[in-house]
């Protein structure tokens, strides 16, 4: 996964040619042009495996608050570590800054189309998502290292089929696809194993796809991704005050026309207007691609004889043609839609509260038409005939 990643940005956004990248990562061309030419990540499943360093870590941590620059071989020594010193080394490597004094940072200078940072933002604001339930979901906001330029929109939740879409929605808003994005520990981009960045499957699949180079930051480190942070607090301190949401769309309505008069004004720093700055930013980026990756969350059911399908905590109706048929169920940020056979046999909008239950009308006249067809009914005005009580006077004489 992460070599089709690698190959696809070095191609389509390098513009390096396939024996060159072949060179470089140590590949057979053959398997570089199989990457190119698919646009499909490759599938496969690799099995959890823990650490034995995970046993030692919290002496790791009282010896690095004692002394920080404790050399990971004399860690090693009072620790009495006797296995591999590599990922003793890893996992020392990962935890030491978090343990030294802050280190001064300098001023970055960015380049058209070079990369844009991306972060959630939980505004501490109650939404209604349904007519009895409030919450606070997440926004993720992205922002263009050379022009500044602010994309932003709520989803559903931080599952990492609703952050990648929102990631989409970013991305097309924008205009582009930056070269690099910036990132910081989201589980939906990212996980640490054994002190070392391993981007998640669903993540690979997404920046492959669009081309996009990725790069993770180290923990604890906000400096890293400045440009978003404020941009967080800014969305904070002059968006929300003295605003009423009446739900996500209301908010993500608001939103965009906020951004684009904030856009649109000269910036502090730059002395320029961000909207001017990113026809700029678009023209060194990366074109979106004519098919867009699909983050949705996908899935596969055999329907009951409540024709309800349930995803995450919501139940949604499915049309009582399909008891017993399997469907293919496609959940995004805006609707629940399944199908049996190529044939759609439900489409709702999602649904952004908990343990709701999302009813079609259809679906109920459906059923209870079939509901009359299997129960069998009786004319009222039949006749019926009345033989002669002779008749059985007779019968009962034999």
């Amino acid at each position: 996964m992460e070599d089709w990643a690698e190959v696809r940005r070095l191609h389509f956004a390098e513009g390096k040619a396939i024996k060159v990248i072949a060179r470089e990562l140590g590949l057979a061309r053959n398997t570089v042009r199989a990457a190119v030419r698919s646009a499909d990540p490759p599938r496969y499943e690799r099995k959890a495996v823990g650490s034995a360093v995970d046993v030692v870590e919290p002496e790791i941590r009282r010896l690095l608050l004692l002394e920080p620059s404790m050399p990971a071989t004399v860690i090693a020594e009072r620790i009495g570590w006797d296995r591999s010193m590599t990922v003793l080394k890893d996992r020392v490597r990962e935890l030491r800054p978090l343990f030294l004094p802050a280190d001064p940072v300098q001023r970055m200078t960015y380049r058209p189309g070079e990369l844009a940072q991306w972060d959630l933002w939980f505004p501490p604001v109650d939404i209604a998502v349904s007519p009895a339930q409030r919450a606070r979901p997440p926004v993720i906001v992205g922002v263009s290292g050379f022009s500044r330029f602010i994309v932003a929109c709520m989803i559903p939740s931080k599952e990492s089929a609703d952050v990648l879409g929102g990631h989409l929605a970013g991305l097309v808003q924008l205009g582009g696809v930056p070269r690099k994005g910036v990132y910081d520990g989201e589980p939906a981009f990212s996980v640490r194993r054994e002190g070392r960045v391993v981007l998640t499957d669903a993540f690979q699949a997404f920046r492959g796809t669009l081309g996009m180079g990725a790069y993770v930051c180290r923990p604890a480190d906000p400096e890293a991704k400045g440009l978003v942070e404020r941009a967080n607090k800014f969305l904070e301190t002059s968006f929300l005050p003295g605003r009423h949401f009446d739900g996500p769309d209301g908010f993500n309505e608001q939103l965009s026309c906020w951004l684009e008069r904030v856009n649109g004004r000269v910036h502090a720093t730059l002395r320029q207007r961000p909207s001017e700055l990113v026809v700029a930013d678009r023209a060194a980026m990366l074109p979106l691609p004519p098919v867009l990756p699909d983050p949705s969350l996908r899935w596969t059911v055999r329907v009951g004889r409540d024709h309800y399908v349930r995803a995450g905590t919501c139940d949604y109706s499915i049309h009582p043609k399909a008891i017993g048929r399997r469907v293919d169920v496609r959940l995004d940020l805006t609707e629940f839609v399944a199908t049996a056979g190529g044939e759609v046999v439900a489409r709702h909008a999602r649904a952004w509260g908990r343990h709701q239950v999302l009813t079609d009308p259809v679906h109920v006249a459906a059923r209870e038409q079939q509901r009359r067809q299997r129960t069998p009914v009786i004319a009222q005005d039949a006749e019926v005939e009345e033989r002669d009580l002779s008749v059985y006077d007779g019968l009962g004489a034999a």
